[in-house]
């Protein structure tokens, strides 16, 4: 017998459900503001875009949606150097379109999500500037990391870090001091050890709060406080470091009086409002130190993120996850792509070892294949799941974006991370033709390839089989599935070299992630499958890099 997918479209939602610890297995979808629909026909996406697809998110069957940042910004790296945390950029819209955005979300079911970026501001927010007109001895400088320079007339940085965009992290202003930006020159870091930073942020929170976001999503949770005295790392190449080792300017301990105080204000709001931390580190159980009871509720898991497609590493990571999280209580988080790293139908379409920035296309068929099955095994991992905006529809990284329309701040830093970031932030089709594939009137601010039609929307909705309708059957039987979503554990079962396999409850996973078909047994009855496999005698055979979901009820 010859199965694949089985499953129906996801049921809509009436209205958010109010049980008790939704994020414990809420499955987030990640949206891109600037990629995801244009309202308005400027080329660029908007908060109404976005307001005008939630049914689709709806019917996709996600539970929350998590949004990029809209503030106000000059965009020197897509928004996340604010000028004002509390007004929404014109090129998304305004505050009104945040508040219908938010109301219409609610009615159909779905929780928002902010993006919050307390590490840096923009060099045009009112403290820098102020900072910079006042000169040397300005009290607003004490709000960020000013410091006289090294050498015999201070024209050295102050110390030896280095930007995660490349180059040193110091810029020296015309009146001879350097202050500390750990991305852009445009993004100063702030000072937490001053007191009004603390106090302007749980400001900020409440404001949001207020306007009925059910949680906030903490970029670059890992790095607000610096080691005392800002140490020299003594060495170059320190981005080889960064997630790896032990870094002064990262994943300092002294952060996580600022999330308890964090806390008591978001325990304030009814209605369960979560944070969710971006936090790059050395380990999974470091990570677990950002979700103790009386700090966040999820830290992103970058360590699954970052692991081949191979059987042995991923039961590796899978087993620490789960480990580090238990003791804490927290719910582990599973996540393939997002709008830092190559999207991982590319990823998994090239060799191993080559990290989670790629400039090449690779296998495509391959990669399609592969995505496909670890988006299965991921949902069926117990606790919270991460969907990037397009990686439903199997959209591929654009490798080949030509130099003049790119527009990450890392790519014209030179060294540093390669900069290649706008190959997984290319506006994502909705219809089969037109300018821009549906995405709006007016084309889109980065070049859709040709490809784009026939991975649309559109061109997969009710086609038996596409990768849309794989995501849509999956989310729907996560919700259905009792043993599905939330919990601390899997129960590993005998499998092939090359193969994972787990039981929860009544529910059987096996992830082929060898390049060969494999003969397991047939635990059940099939709900869904990432590709073809045959059945016989009591025996499934899996071709190569798939993944299938069985109940044995």
């Amino acid at each position: 017998m010859s199965q694949q997918q089985s499953a129906a479209p996801a049921p809509a939602i009436a209205t958010v459900a109010r049980r008790r610890d939704w994020w414990r297995d809420a499955v987030i979808y990640q949206v891109y503001p600037r990629s995801f629909a244009d309202s308005n026909g400027d080329g660029m996406g908007d908060l109404e875009g976005v307001r005008s697809r939630l049914p689709y998110l709806r019917d996709l069957g996600v539970d929350a949606v998590w949004l990029s940042p809209f503030y106000a910004s000059p965009q020197a790296d897509a928004g996340y150097d604010v000028a004002d945390y509390r007004a929404v950029d014109p090129m998304f819209g305004n505050l009104l379109d945040a508040d219908a955005l938010i109301r219409d979300a609610h009615a159909l079911g779905l929780r928002i999500i902010v993006d919050l970026v307390p590490n840096h501001s923009s060099d045009q927010y009112e403290w820098f500037r102020r900072a910079l007109a006042e000169g040397p001895g300005s009290p607003l400088r004490d709000r960020y990391h000013f410091r006289p320079g090294r050498g015999e007339n201070g024209e050295l940085p102050p110390n030896d870090w280095e930007s995660i965009f490349g180059g040193p992290a110091w810029t020296r202003v015309a009146d001879g001091e350097w202050y500390l930006h750990l991305f852009a020159p445009e993004q100063p870091d702030f000072n937490w050890e001053h007191p009004a930073v603390g106090d302007e942020f749980r400001s900020i929170l409440r404001f949001w709060l207020d306007m009925g976001v059910d949680g906030f999503r903490i970029d670059v949770a890992h790095g607000l406080v610096k080691a005392e005295g800002l140490p020299d790392i003594g060495g170059g190449d320190q981005l080889k470091l960064l997630g790896n080792d032990v870094m002064p300017f990262f994943d300092q301990d002294g952060v996580h009086e600022i999330y308890r105080q964090w806390r008591h204000v978001l325990d304030e709001y009814a209605g369960e409002r979560i944070f969710v931390a971006e936090a790059w580190t050395p380990t999974v159980e470091r990570t677990a130190n950002y979700v103790r009871p009386d700090e966040l509720h999820q830290a992103f898991n970058f360590q699954y993120l970052s692991t081949e497609w191979d059987a042995k590493e991923l039961r590796a990571v899978i087993d620490r996850t789960l480990e580090a999280m238990r003791p804490v209580g927290a719910p582990a988080t599973w996540v393939l792509s997002n709008h830092d790293v190559t999207r991982h139908a590319t990823r998994f379409a090239n060799p191993p070892g080559l990290g989670t920035q790629i400039r090449s296309a690779g296998d495509r068929e391959l990669g399609l294949r592969r995505a496909r099955a670890a988006t299965l095994l991921m949902l069926a991992l117990p606790g919270s799941a991460y969907i990037y905006q397009g990686e439903e529809l199997g959209l591929p990284d654009v490798v080949d974006l030509p130099d003049e329309v790119r527009q990450d701040p890392a790519y014209f830093r030179g060294a540093g991370q390669d900069g290649f970031r706008d190959g997984c932030r290319v506006p994502i089709p909705w219809e089969r033709e037109g300018s821009s594939y549906g995405f709006g009137a007016g084309g889109s601010w980065l070049p859709q390839p040709a490809s784009w039609g026939e991975l649309s929307v559109a061109a997969q909705t009710g086609v038996a089989g596409s990768t849309l309708e794989l995501y849509r059957g999956a989310l729907r039987l996560r919700r259905e599935q009792a043993d599905l979503g939330a919990g601390d554990a899997v129960e590993w079962l005998r499998a092939p070299e090359g193969v994972l396999a787990f039981r929860r409850g009544e529910f059987v996973c096996v992830a082929n992630t060898s390049g060969e078909s494999v003969t397991t047994p047939a635990y059940g009855r099939v709900l869904l499958a990432s590709g073809e496999l045959t059945e016989a005698d009591g025996e499934a055979k899996l071709p190569a890099d798939t993944t299938v979901w069985w109940t044995t009820a």
